[in-house]
């Protein structure tokens, strides 16, 4: 009788289904597909972010409009505007022209705003290289773990910085996020999910966002320096008013 249970619980974990090895690509297109942000390709999409309003128009052919608007107290309403044509400033409607460097500061705030708001969607660009870290667990829950880089083709202003995503093992969404960054000096950021909502059927996320007590935490480590509260909370990045528009 012993050897019989010993027989059958061997059948048991004989026939336990393994874990397939997925690879960073095929994370990385389960976590857009299980987000719906795929839906974001040809959608006009519309959010608040600390009083400012940001308007994102994708289309399927690839063309796209991401606009920022604000209210300035000395020149009036201001609209910053990145196409595929390039960057634009306007001021109360009328077109104004600004130094290179400047354009090109503007343009990056806006391309910024718009980046993080609809991820993972982006992550398929062709300047995104990808790369599968170990797996890791975060507060009992299990995630892969996937570095982005970006060649300098096509890669933009900051192609130097370097990107970590956890994405959740169980349905592929994505709940932390961190990155380090070359501009005003350098540093590391962590970002961790405080809440998510979904607008026609895409998924968007608000994070708190953290850097670390000591600079010298590598950014590869940076979630187990989370889970030890190495980390400072320095602000909430939050979408406000979302409204999404499938076109």
């Amino acid at each position: 009788m012993k050897y019989l249970s010993v027989v059958f619980f061997l059948l048991i974990i004989s026939c336990k289904p393994t874990q397939k090895n997925y690879t960073a690509q095929e994370i990385i297109d389960k976590s857009i597909a299980a987000s719906g942000s795929d839906k974001i390709a040809n959608a006009e999409l519309k959010f608040i972010f600390r009083d400012k309003e940001y308007i994102a128009n994708r289309k399927a052919d690839g063309s796209f409009k991401l606009t920022k608007k604000y209210k300035d107290e000395k020149v009036g309403f201001v609209s910053d505007i990145l196409s595929n044509k390039g960057f634009k400033k306007l001021i109360n409607g009328t077109p104004y022209q600004l130094k290179d460097s400047l354009a090109n500061i503007a343009s990056n705030a806006v391309n910024s705003v718009h980046y993080f708001s609809v991820l993972p969607y982006g992550l398929n660009d062709k300047a995104v290289k990808k790369k599968l870290l170990p797996s890791v667990t975060i507060k009992g829950e299990e995630y892969y773990k996937v570095e982005v880089t970006f060649s300098e083709d096509g890669g933009g202003e900051d192609f130097e910085d370097v990107f970590i995503y956890w994405i959740r093992k169980k349905d592929f969404l994505m709940d932390y996020l961190a990155y380090s960054y070359h501009t005003n000096g350098g540093g590391k950021r962590f970002r961790a999910i405080n809440k998510e909502v979904i607008k026609n059927g895409i998924r968007f996320v608000n994070y708190d966002n953290y850097k670390p007590l000591n600079d010298s935490i590598p950014l590869i480590d940076i979630d187990k320096a989370f889970e030890e509260n190495q980390l400072k909370k320095l602000s909430e990045i939050n979408l406000e008013e979302i409204e999404v528009t499938i076109l």
